[in-house]
């Protein structure tokens, strides 16, 4: 028989200011994620995601937008930028997400 389908991926907003990075949602499903990223601080930053699965952008200009394609396992997440002035925030990575087996019209 066929393996079942990954689950649909799941799309993350972040911003970094000149104070923190922030995530939302900050919790999820186990799972093929893509962030993206507004970088609206006054300094070029690279976003890091660090916990069970690891993984880092290219340098995002000031006010520019950047994204990240992550495979996230259960568990927490640091998200720090490079910039030492700006706090990093955390995420909860839960049980994986269900298989999009049964659904129709997925891309």
């Amino acid at each position: 028989p066929n393996e079942p389908r990954p689950p649909v991926p799941v799309e993350l907003s972040a911003k970094v200011d000149n104070r923190k990075v922030v995530v939302v949602p900050d919790r999820v499903g186990a799972g093929l994620a893509t962030v993206t990223i507004s970088n609206q601080s006054a300094d070029d930053v690279e976003v890091a995601f660090n916990g069970p699965s690891n993984g880092s952008t290219d340098p995002i200009p000031a006010g520019g937008v950047g994204s990240l394609q992550l495979e996230l396992e259960t568990g927490e997440y640091s998200i720090e930028s490079n910039v030492p002035t700006i706090s990093s925030s955390t995420m909860t990575v839960g049980a994986p997400r269900p298989s999009a087996q049964n659904e129709l019209l997925l891309p």
